[in-house]
This record gives structure tokens, C-alpha cells and sequence, in this order.
């Protein structure tokens, strides 16, 4: 396999969003309670037990916020004006944006926070709307790296600032919970 194809597949797979359809379908076919008691039950639990009896529906609920990002439009989380923007020619800053968000390799939840520069190019966008934007992409399954460039792509395409820059830092489950040590 030539070089040049490998990158190429890799940055598709990494840089790529799923398809409407493909998103539709995972909407359509979302994980039931009764997958969740089968889980269970897999696991050798009783989903009748008194400690496990809602947990069926709990993490059906749960899985269902977690993934919700599939069902938001980036455009609409943001809200650009343009009144009074031309003023602003300098770099705005947000830290601290909270980061909450599940592996696609393990479902293991990574969590962290986010830093979003831009300078603006005669639009801004209320910080607050930041935060709205990388929950949109965290609450799908994810990779760091690809939500790191999810963000700064939507702000490039509906903000059209000069330039953007996104710093996110996480700790990954997948890693701490299975004696993976990195220090």
C-alpha cells in the first residue's frame, strides 16, 4: 500500500464526519433497554435485581444524551452577528470550556476542557455559543484529534474569522482504567 494512500485513508477516516445517512441510521437503530438488560444478563446479573431494576432505562437515557450531538446542526449552535463586530480586530479567547465526551474505540468517556481562540474577520459569536459548539461535537462518539478539528472547521466555515485555534486536553478512561500509565 503506497504512502500516499495511507494518509489520505487516514485523514478521510480521522477528519470525516458521518454522513447524514450514516447518522440517521444510528438514530433510527438507537440501543433499546432491552439491549441494555441483554448486557446485563451477559454479564451474569439479574436485571430484576432491586440495585439493577432501572438501569436498563437509566442507561438507555444516559446513552441518549451522551450521543445527542448526532442530532445537532453546528450552524445552530452558534450565533453570529455582525453588528458592532467590525471593532473587534484582536484575538478572543475561551478557557475552561468543560469537555465531555466518549471514545469510538471503547465507549470509554475522556473528559477534560477546551481553549477556542479566534480573531475575528467582522463577525463574532457570543462565548457562550462555544460551549454549545464543542458539546455538539463532544456528545458523539469521538477521537480527541477529530474533535479538535471538528470545532475549528465549524468555526472556519460559519464564522469565517482570519484565523482559529483549538486546544483541547483530556483524560481518556480507555487509558487510566486499564493500568495504562503515560507519567
Amino acid at each position: 500500500m503506497s504512502q500516499n494512500f495511507t494518509a489520505r485513508a487516514i485523514e478521510k477516516s480521522v477528519l470525516q464526519a458521518p454522513s447524514p445517512t450514516d447518522e440517521a441510521q444510528m438514530l433510527e437503530h438507537g440501543f433499546t433497554e432491552q439491549d441494555w438488560r441483554r448486557l446485563l444478563i451477559s454479564l451474569g446479573k439479574n436485571p430484576d435485581r432491586a440495585g439493577l431494576v432501572e438501569t436498563s432505562s437509566r442507561v438507555a437515557k444516559a446513552w441518549k444524551h451522551w450521543t445527542s450531538g448526532y442530532a445537532k446542526d453546528p450552524a445552530e449552535c452558534l450565533n453570529i452577528f455582525e453588528d458592532g463586530a467590525q471593532e473587534y480586530n484582536e484575538l478572543i479567547v475561551l478557557r475552561g470550556i468543560p469537555v465531555y465526551s466518549h471514545c469510538e474505540h471503547h465507549l470509554a468517556p475522556f473528559f477534560g476542557s477546551a481553549t477556542i481562540g479566534y480573531v475575528p474577520n467582522g463577525k463574532i459569536v457570543g462565548l457562550s455559543k462555544l460551549t454549545h459548539l464543542v458539546d455538539c461535537f463532544a456528545h458523539r462518539l469521538q477521537m480527541q484529534e477529530r474533535l479538535t478539528i471538528q470545532i475549528a472547521n465549524a468555526l472556519m466555515t460559519h464564522l469565517e474569522p482570519q484565523a482559529v485555534g483549538v486546544v483541547i486536553r483530556c483524560r481518556h478512561l480507555c487509558i487510566k482504567s486499564r493500568g495504562i500509565r503515560t507519567h
